[in-house]
């Protein structure tokens, strides 16, 4: 045990190992769908779909072990969701940059994410946030994380007139809507446990529904692929121009607030921040953060960042670095065992996803709804962050909104310069985006 508290934080008087073992579990169920999800993106480009598997695994196992021993706290990291289409459809397709081209912009963009939390620069940032804004950045991550799961259950899905609404009553949506009660029966009951079961038992309801799907001649354990055809393919040919300095400075400031948000909403439910609202560690966290961006470009993945999935494990009662060993460890066991988790449909994880957006929505009550100047960023922050599909870009029209209205009725000595920098440099990246 004292190699565990001086590793991984464990502290026995907070938790146990048996509750952080079922967090960590819990945490990468919830998340596992990256495996399949990120191949398949990254694909589009015509990289090898088996090798991007491999990195996929090595990238999130590397980045979540080093946040487990450098940060001891019970996050995950993964490739990015959102900076996964980026590299295919905007760097790719639309840019017309060649794969080999996107990595070098990938490995420079983690090589300047490694020099700017070494200065401290993302910790500043970090510490620049209003406290209601933390709030509600916390809330808005809990709206946007259930909206993602019941999207993934299809019970959410596009509609031409009023952009989203009420999908049919497919075996998909069933299965996601009995994953999301299950979850929510379960946690009531107080079953320690309860979002690692609902998935399992979700998984197994899912198969004689048609939805989770066990392939003909299906084995249990499969070699990992090559990382041969992808890996350290970098081609720095054609980046010499200000159309790369832009894709640049908009990944990093995706990665920066996408990381940065994440990280305030996780620390708020594990009850680790501090009175005068620093979160502990949270600069080896960023480290971590920047030497998986880093390490994931060489391996052939794109941009990784803290999963807001790790609020599943945090749920569960995870509180250390434990929890994110043992997802990391499951990223490393799934390179062998990747038939077994690629068996969990997205439906099955869809209620742990909304009970931990339940479970963040507790932050609204501190938000002082009674100053309209406090209340009104901190709403621009939770709504456009589930309506524009993004932490990043809920973050920035969030910190814009809270300037613009300190400024306009002339509280500015409540404002701090770093807040003023920023609100300009994202004013820059929207006009020029």
């Amino acid at each position: 045990m004292n190699f565990l508290e001086k590793t991984l934080g464990f502290d026995p008087k907070i938790t146990t190992l048996k509750t952080e073992m079922i967090a960590g579990a819990t945490t990468f169920l919830t998340m596992s769908y990256i495996l399949a999800v990120n191949p398949a993106i990254l694909s589009t480009t015509g990289m090898d779909k088996g090798a991007l598997f491999t990195a996929t695994a090595l990238a999130s196992a590397i980045a979540t072990l080093l946040l487990a021993f450098m940060a001891r706290l019970p996050f995950a990291q993964a490739p990015s969701m959102g900076l996964n289409a980026f590299f295919a459809f905007t760097l790719c397709q639309a840019m017309h940059y060649t794969w080999q081209q996107s990595l070098a912009i990938m490995l420079i963009e983690g090589v300047i994410f490694l020099l700017i939390t070494f200065f401290n620069i993302r910790e500043m940032i970090l510490d620049s946030i209003p406290q209601n804004l933390r709030y509600a950045i916390s809330a808005g991550i809990g709206m946007f994380i259930a909206f993602i799961g019941l999207k993934n259950a299809e019970i959410i899905v596009p509609k031409e007139g009023t952009f989203v609404g009420l999908g049919e009553f497919t075996p998909m949506s069933i299965l996601g809507i009995i994953a999301i009660m299950l979850s929510g029966i379960l946690m009531a009951r107080r079953i320690k446990g309860a979002l690692f079961y609902g998935i399992i038992a979700a998984t197994v309801i899912g198969i004689p529904m048609g939805v989770t799907q066990i392939p003909d001649h299906w084995l249990p354990v499969s070699a990992p692929q090559s990382l041969d055809p992808i890996f350290c393919q970098f081609d720095f040919e054609g980046l010499y121009n200000y159309n790369t300095v832009l894709v640049v400075i908009s990944l990093l400031i995706v990665n920066i607030f996408d990381t940065v948000g994440t990280l305030v909403g996780l620390a708020q439910k594990t009850g680790i921040v501090k009175p005068d609202g620093t979160i502990p560690r949270v600069k080896e966290a960023m480290m971590s953060d920047a030497i998986g961006t880093t390490c994931g470009a060489m391996l052939g993945s794109s941009t990784i960042t803290t999963y807001i999935e790790s609020a599943s494990g945090i749920a569960e009662g995870g509180r250390t670095g434990v929890t994110s060993f043992v997802v990391g460890a499951f990223f490393i066991f799934s390179l062998l065992l990747s038939p077994i988790f690629m068996l969990i449909p997205a439906a099955a994880t869809s209620g742990a996803l909304v009970l931990v957006g339940v479970l963040m929505l507790d932050s609204v009550k501190k938000i002082d709804l009674g100053d309209i100047g406090e209340a009104f960023p901190a709403f621009i922050t939770m709504i456009t962050m589930v309506l524009c599909y993004s932490i990043a870009d809920g973050i920035c029209l969030g910190i814009l909104s809270f300037v613009i209205l300190k400024l306009c009725l002339g509280k500015w000595r409540e404002l701090n310069w770093t807040l003023i920098i920023l609100s300009v440099l994202f004013i820059l990246n929207f006009v020029y985006a």
